[in-house]
């Protein structure tokens, strides 16, 4: 096959990418979705939701340039851009990027995994950066995926990598499962 006609998979990236950021832009925008939004849904229909553009998506994203790309149940795909505004005083993006879209990855495996009235906050997170993200890396994606998930507790895992498959760094997590004090 010829490689000039062959899309790479950065560009395979940046096409889906901005497939879901039509999407999100086109809805609500960042922020907050109401209980009586999500008081009915399972994690994975409110995280489906969201990527239709039909609930907020979450604020952080839009400030360290990261968006939800993809769910399943028990994954979760984010893409991120790094960027100047993400650099530490060496040159290279902060590890505190690298952590949050790693933690967005974790969390929203998790999610897919809730039933409607169940939530979870992060207890854990342990990062491992295992190469630096220098200005030449164009996107970057964390992709989280459940390794247990049960009535208290649930564990997840996430690399982070560049699309030439380069791993920049690895994290877990362990989450606390509760129920939501939602209207019903």
């Amino acid at each position: 096959m010829n490689t000039l006609t062959t899309p790479s998979t950065l560009d395979a990236w940046l096409a889906e990418e901005a497939a879901v950021l039509a999407r999100l832009n086109a809805g609500p925008g960042p922020g907050v979705a109401r209980p009586d939004q999500i008081a009915h849904l399972t994690g994975m229909e409110l995280m489906q939701a969201m990527l239709r553009g039909e609930l907020p998506y979450a604020a952080i994203a839009k400030t360290l340039d990261f968006t939800i790309v993809e769910v399943s149940e028990g994954r979760a795909l984010f893409q991120g851009t790094p960027g100047p505004a993400h650099l530490n005083p060496m040159g290279t993006i902060h590890g505190g990027w690298y952590a949050t879209l790693l933690d967005s990855a974790l969390g929203c495996a998790v999610h897919t995994m809730m039933l409607p009235g169940r939530g979870y906050t992060t207890a854990e997170l342990g990062v491992n950066l295992v190469k630096a993200i220098g200005p030449k890396v164009q996107r970057i994606r964390a992709e989280g995926k459940v390794i247990h998930c049960g009535r208290q507790l649930a564990t997840a895992e996430a690399r982070l990598y560049g699309p030439d498959g380069t791993l920049y760094a690895h994290a877990t997590t362990t989450c606390l499962v509760f129920d939501l004090k939602l209207p019903g």
